[in-house]
C-alpha cells in the first residue's frame, strides 16, 4: 500500500510530544512512564542505540525488501505492534484503531488480557489475525474459557506473558491514582477539564473498561472492588506446572513474552514453545534488570535455529527495528511508539506510525545496501 503520513510529525519525538499536549497527565504518564526511577526505561532505548552498523556502498544493490516470514504468514514488516494495558484510557477506541491499522498494513497486532477491546471485536476487524496475550488468570476455569475465545476468534498466536509475577512499583500511577485499587482524583478531573477533546472522544466511546475480562466481572464492580477483583483473578506467576496444560490446549503457535534469561529459554524451547519475546515489560517491571538488547544477544547466540526470537521493549524508531534485527532477533515489536501516534493523530495515528517506521527502516537498510531483514546481521559491527 502506499505509505502516507503528516509531514507536521515525521519522527516517533514528534508524535510524544503532540500526545502530551492532547491526553490528560495521569493518562500520558501511565504510557510513559516505567517503574522506580526509570533506569531500565532509558537503558532500554540507549543501548539499543549504541549498536552500530557497517554499510557496504560499492555493492551491486537492487533495493530493499522488508517483507518477514513469521510462523507460516508473510508480513509487509519485520515489526508489529505490541500488547499494552488500558489503551483506551490513554486515547479512546485506541485498541480498534492500532488493529485496523496493523490489519491494512499487513503487520501483527497483539491484544492484551487487560485492554479495553474484546478478543471477539478485535478479531473482527483483523479477520482473525490479531494474536492475543494471557496474562494467567489464576483460576483455570477463566484461563481456559480465555483460552477457548482466542481459538474460536482463530488467533493465530497465544502470547503466555512471564514478567509479571508482582505488580511493578510505578511511582507515576500511585500519584495519579492508577495503582491498584485505582481511584479518580479531583486532581485528575481538572486534568480531564483541561483536555476537551480527549474528553468529548471518552464520552462518545464510553468509559474504557477491561473488555474481555467483562464476561468474568460481577456487575455494577466500583474502582474498590475492581482493584480486589484483579488481585484476586491474576496471579501474573506463570511456572512449567502452569504452562504444560497450556501447551496441551492451545493448537496454534506458542510463545513465551517476557524471556530475560538463558535459562528462562532453555525452559521455553523444552516445554515446546515455538518463540520467546525477549521483553522487560517496557521497563516497567525490574529496574534494576538488564536492558532488552542485552539480554537478546546471549539468548540469540545460544538459541538461533531452536526457537524464534523476537523482542520488544525499547525499540521507538525504524533505525531501533534495524538494530535490533541486525543483533539477531527475528522480527521487533514496539509499543509506545504506536500509542503516541494515537494519542497524538487519533484515528490516523496508527496508519502515520506505521508508515513513517517502514520508510525509515526502509532508508536505513538502503544505506546499508542490505537487500533483506535477513541479511542485517551480516551489517553488524560486533
Amino acid at each position: 500500500m502506499q505509505l502516507k503520513y503528516n509531514t507536521n510529525y515525521p519522527s516517533i519525538d514528534d508524535l510524544r510530544k503532540k500526545a502530551q499536549r492532547n491526553v490528560p497527565r495521569f493518562a500520558f504518564e501511565y504510557l510513559d512512564g516505567g517503574c522506580n526511577e526509570d533506569v531500565n526505561l532509558v537503558k532500554n532505548t540507549s543501548d539499543i542505540r549504541k549498536i552500530e552498523m557497517k554499510p557496504y556502498y560499492l555493492r551491486n544493490y537492487a533495493g530493499a525488501d522488508l517483507r518477514t516470514e513469521l510462523f507460516g504468514h508473510v508480513y509487509d514488516a519485520p515489526f508489529g505492534i505490541a500488547p499494552l494495558g488500558l489503551q483506551g484510557l490513554i486515547y479512546p477506541n485506541s485498541p480498534e484503531i492500532l488493529a485496523r491499522a496493523a490489519f491494512e498494513h499487513n503487520i501483527p497486532f497483539i491484544l492484551s488480557t487487560v485492554t479495553t477491546s474484546s478478543i471477539e471485536r478485535i478479531s473482527e476487524i483483523t479477520e482473525g489475525r490479531a494474536w492475543y496475550q494471557l496474562y494467567h488468570p489464576t483460576e483455570n476455569e477463566i484461563r481456559d474459557k480465555i483460552i477457548q475465545r482466542a481459538a474460536a476468534a482463530q488467533c493465530p498466536v497465544l502470547a503466555v506473558l512471564c514478567d509479571v509475577p508482582t505488580f511493578g512499583y510505578r511511582p507515576r500511577d500511585i500519584r495519579n491514582g492508577l495503582a491498584m485499587p485505582p481511584k479518580m482524583t479531583f486532581k485528575n478531573i481538572l486534568q480531564i477539564i483541561g483536555k476537551p477533546g480527549w474528553a468529548i472522544n471518552t464520552l462518545r466511546h464510553g468509559q474504557p473498561t477491561f473488555a474481555t475480562l467483562k464476561p468474568y466481572m460481577p456487575v455494577g464492580m466500583d474502582m474498590q472492588r475492581l482493584g480486589v477483583f484483579m488481585n484476586k483473578t491474576f496471579s501474573g506467576r506463570v511456572s512449567e506446572e502452569k504452562i504444560k496444560p497450556i501447551r496441551d490446549m492451545w493448537k496454534g503457535k506458542l510463545v513465551l513474552k517476557g524471556v530475560a534469561s538463558e535459562e528462562d529459554t532453555d525452559m521455553a524451547v523444552r516445554l515446546g514453545f515455538d518463540g520467546i519475546i525477549v521483553s522487560n515489560h517496557g521497563g516497567r517491571q525490574l529496574d534494576a534488570g538488564e536492558s532488552t538488547i542485552r539480554s537478546l544477544i546471549p539468548i540469540v547466540k545460544k538459541f538461533e535455529n531452536k526457537i524464534t526470537i523476537m523482542m520488544d521493549s525499547g525499540i521507538r524508531s525504524g533505525p531501533d527495528v534495524a538494530r535490533t534485527l541486525a543483533c539477531g532477533a527475528d522480527f521487533a515489536f514496539l509499543g509506545r511508539s504506536f500509542m503516541y501516534g494515537v494519542a497524538a493523530l487519533g484515528n490516523e495515528g496508527g496508519n502515520h506510525t506505521i508508515s513513517i517506521l517502514k520508510i525509515q527502516l526502509k532508508q536505513v537498510m538502503e544505506q546499508l545496501c542490505c537487500s533483506s531483514v535477513k541479511s542485517l546481521p551480516a551489517h553488524l559491527i560486533r
